[in-house]
């Protein structure tokens, strides 16, 4: 059950990582975002001040690459925000530091409330 918590933290966190990535073809996959995002969860649960992890930085720029056409960033922020909704100690804070780290550039804040829609 911790570990199902963690993937949908580390969801949450490349959420708007995801929606923003430039568009291309191809299909993504919850269980692919889940795994991307796994070395994300310790980091985003805490308040860490240090550097993201480097698989975490990883596993981000994969799925912004990854979520190229419209329908894969709808996609795979839907999965981080189902996901996500049973996790209750994410430090969104520490989430929305998580692209300038990863020297990832996305157009809008990391938000539990981000509509899926619009990107």
């Amino acid at each position: 059950m911790a570990r199902s918590m963690s993937l949908k933290l580390a969801c949450v966190v490349v959420l708007c990582l995801l929606v923003g990535a430039p568009l291309a073809q191809g299909a993504i996959s919850c269980d692919q975002v889940k795994s991307s995002l796994l070395p994300c969860v310790g980091y985003v649960r805490g308040n860490n001040a240090g550097p993201a992890p480097r698989d975490c930085c990883k596993g981000i720029r994969s799925l912004n690459s990854a979520a190229r056409i419209r329908l894969d960033r709808q996609a795979a922020c839907k999965c981080i925000k189902s996901l996500a909704a049973d996790i209750s100690d994410i430090n969104y804070s520490v989430a929305a530091g998580l692209p300038g780290q990863c020297n990832v550039h996305i157009p809008y804040k990391i938000s539990p409330s981000i509509d899926c829609k619009r990107f």
